[in-house]
C-alpha cells in the first residue's frame, strides 16, 4: 500500500542485514538462506531451491548483535528471483522478549538519532 505521494508507508523501520538465516517448517528440517533486511515486525531472505508457500509458518533462527534471536512467522510474500532462489517476507507471530530487546537495538544502532 502506498501514501499520498507514492511513498510506501511502513509499520517498522528495514534494516539491511546479510545474516544467514536458519528456517525450517514447523516439523521439519532446517534450511538456510541469506537475509536481506529486518525489521521489528519481521525479516526478509532469499532461500535457493526449496518450496515456501504464502501462508506457511516457519521456525527461524538468526544473529543479531552476536547473540541469536529465535522466532515463529509466516510467510506473508514470496517473489521468485530465478527459477530457483525465492525472496521471502516473513512477518514474526512469536518472539521472546530478549528477541524483541535485541531487535529494537539493532534498529537503534542502525539509526541512531543525532546528538544535538
Amino acid at each position: 500500500m502506498t501514501a499520498l505521494g507514492g511513498r510506501e508507508r511502513r509499520k517498522f523501520q528495514r534494516i539491511p542485514m546479510e545474516q544467514i538465516v536458519s528456517f525450517a517448517h514447523l516439523g521439519r528440517g532446517d534450511q538456510l538462506g541469506q537475509g536481506i533486511n529486518l525489521s521489528a515486525g519481521g525479516v526478509s531472505f532469499q532461500a535457493v531451491a526449496c518450496e515456501i508457500d504464502l501462508g506457511d509458518r516457519l521456525n527461524l533462527t538468526f544473529s543479531i548483535l552476536n547473540q541469536l534471536v529465535s522466532a515463529e512467522g509466516t510467510v506473508v510474500w514470496a517473489t521468485e528471483v530465478d527459477p530457483l532462489t525465492l525472496e521471502v517476507g516473513i512477518e514474526f507471530s512469536e518472539i521472546d522478549a530478549h528477541g524483541r530487546a535485541l531487535l529494537v537495538e539493532f534498529a537503534r544502532q542502525a539509526d541512531p538519532e543525532p546528538s544535538l
